[in-house]
């Protein structure tokens, strides 16, 4: 139930669809709300930054010489979120050491700098890289990127091309092109993923304003107006079109140098599915992917257990 462009012998599970599993909403949900997060012994660490502020960080297995997988999450997720953790624990278990990082603004404290994080921000992943290559010199680097996350690292794959630090690199339900998600995000049922989302970006920026009380007010009902009155402004965007038009990952597909896995399913509620650009994935030579027929946004509940880490992890190991 996927098409995908890697071998017919490359050894990726098959994904079969749990029966009550009927729609992507269920798939979206259920796992991010209800799953089980495996026990993992995370380390944290403070990186600084050059702004005088700080990225926190989850460490896992670092003692052994095996590749490091960079982890990063999605819009509002955090180290912490299942999908992150299980995947860690997983790739423990292979043999793998992890690294997540947390957005700034999505740890455990408050960061000193106004700005927060976006679709397009490749400064602290910059940071973030150079952190493990100097203090695990020699040691692969792989990384995972889920929504947001796959989003910003599609787009540092393309403007680093083969200077890339990672030798290889998944991006799980990418979100192609941020303008049409955002006005995806504000229609139908989609509204409620929305407004949550919308109800945890707004406290964080009551929260900035205790410290910086010239920050941007909010007074939207919409993704796009956060990222028109808040995000754009903050980071140096003249508008959200502005912001969307030039951080989209559909628009450094064409430019990655690297292994890229992309991994995504056709219902996708919130990254939609034919916004990809089909035609930069199937000429770049670096780019692979699986696509699933069902699967929701970062979700895929499958008949066997684990089929998105283990894809995940079969890449790391066989591509």
């Amino acid at each position: 139930m996927f098409e995908t462009s890697l071998p017919d012998d490359f050894p990726v599970p098959e994904f079969q669809s749990k029966l009550w599993a009927f729609n992507t909403h269920v798939h979206t949900v259920i796992p991010s709300q209800f799953w089980k997060t495996k026990p993992v012994n995370c380390k944290r660490i403070e990186i600084d930054t050059p702004d005088d502020d700080f990225i926190e960080i989850d460490v896992l297995d670092l003692n052994n010489t095996q590749p490091i997988v960079a982890l990063f999450h999605g819009l509002e997720g955090s180290s912490e979120r299942v999908y992150i953790r299980n995947l860690m624990h997983d790739l423990k278990l292979q043999g793998f050491s992890s690294v997540a990082m947390n957005f700034r603004g999505c740890g455990s404290k408050l960061n000193k700098q106004p700005r927060f994080y976006h679709s397009g921000e490749t400064t602290d992943y910059k940071l973030f890289f150079n952190w493990i290559s100097e203090t695990f010199p020699g040691r692969p680097v792989y990384a995972v990127g889920f929504s947001l996350g796959a989003n910003a690292l599609i787009k540092s794959l393309g403007e680093w091309k083969e200077n890339h630090p990672v030798e290889q690199a998944v991006a799980v339900s990418p979100p192609f092109d941020l303008k049409r998600g955002s006005y995806r995000m504000h229609h139908g049922i989609n509204r409620l993923y929305e407004y949550r989302f919308l109800r945890t970006l707004s406290g964080k920026l009551e929260q900035k304003r205790t410290l910086h009380p010239d920050l941007p007010t909010f007074s939207g009902n919409s993704i796009y107006d956060f990222d028109d009155q808040v995000t754009a402004k903050i980071h140096g965007f003249n508008s959200a079109d502005h912001y969307y038009d030039t951080c989209s990952s559909r628009l450094f597909i064409k430019d990655v140098q690297k292994p890229l896995l992309i991994i995504h399913s056709k219902e996708d509620t919130l990254c939609p599915f034919e916004y990809a650009p089909h035609y930069d994935i199937n000429n770049n030579d670096h780019v692979d992917y699986i696509f699933t027929r069902k699967g929701g946004h970062v979700g895929f509940i499958n008949k066997e257990e684990n089929w998105l880490n283990r894809s995940i992890i079969q890449w790391f190991k066989h591509r």
